[in-house]
């Protein structure tokens, strides 16, 4: 449970999560209804794969899980995004990866071809 909510935190941050903010500095995003934090039925399934490795220097050998899927989610998604983009030379820099982000990327590859 603990890796498939780690991936799911993963997963919101690096496509959607964002703080807005305006021009004196009033956050815009202050609610679950500006944030994008994805819901349970928003993210794909999940398999998770053990592989016992014990910790040396703790009492029973345990290590903590929880940081696996926030950590490896984003380096995925960010992988995935820049290889399909890869054919027409657009690179996309910055997260959030929204669709908005995707666009501007394509659109500064394909007006440095011309």
């Amino acid at each position: 449970g603990q890796i498939m909510g780690g991936s799911a935190q993963g997963i919101g941050q690096t496509l959607g999560e964002q703080c807005y903010y305006d021009e004196s500095g009033q956050l815009l995003s202050g609610t679950f209804m500006d944030y994008a934090i994805p819901r349970a039925n928003m993210v794909p399934p999940i398999e998770v794969c053990h592989v016992i490795t014990p910790q040396e220097g703790t009492i029973l050998g345990v290590k903590g899980v929880g940081e696996a899927g926030t950590v490896g989610a984003p380096a995925a998604i960010w992988c995935a995004i820049n290889d399909a983009l890869a054919p027409i030379g657009a690179w996309a820099m910055s997260q959030p990866f929204t669709s908005e982000c995707v666009y501007r990327a394509i659109t500064k590859a394909l007006r440095s071809t011309q």
